[in-house]
């Protein structure tokens, strides 16, 4: 199992292989279909800056934050799989969610140096494990809004790493 603290450098996701355990803590950003298309947009507009949020080293959790907590969503949703190229080269290390992710999308992954990992569906689990929540961008979305949340222990498997899928 690989013990991981945000942010992420390029060098400990590197050694990252698919079918890899991974135990996450630290600061992760949370957002789903409705915000990572807007989170996209100021990226290639060039104002998400101005929200002084930043992405470098960072995870992507495709999950909507609720007082019922915190669960993966499947992130081979159009609006959440197309995020993944814009979110990683903003520096974006780690998508989180669940379900197969495409191809070219794997690929695209290995060269901007980006993992997918995939985490259960298990709500109740992740919430003892979650210790933070802040609402940083677009609060009129409610939950599924972008959080920032920070927890301990969050546990995942790696996915998609250097052009392989765990889905072929």
């Amino acid at each position: 199992m690989f013990k991981l603290t945000t942010p992420f450098s390029e060098e400990a996701i590197a050694q990252l292989q698919v079918g890899d355990v991974v135990d996450i803590s630290g600061y992760i950003f949370c957002g789903r279909d409705a915000v990572l298309p807007r989170i996209c947009k100021e990226i290639e507009e060039g104002t998400w800056e101005q929200r002084g949020i930043d992405l470098q080293g960072g995870v992507i959790f495709h999950t909507a934050v609720s007082p019922a907590g915190v669960g993966p969503t499947s992130s081979n949703k159009l609006e959440i799989e197309s995020s993944f190229e814009t979110l990683s080269k903003a520096g974006v290390r780690m998508h989180l969610g669940k379900g197969a992710i495409k191809a070219e999308t794997v690929r695209m992954l290995e060269e901007q140096i980006a993992v997918f990992a995939i985490i259960p569906p298990v709500t109740a689990l992740l919430e003892s494990h979650t210790f933070e929540r802040e609402c940083v961008a677009f609060p009129e979305l409610g939950m599924e809004a972008l959080y920032r949340i920070r927890v301990e222990h969050y546990q995942a498997i790696i996915a998609a790493a250097k052009g392989k899928s765990i889905y072929e």
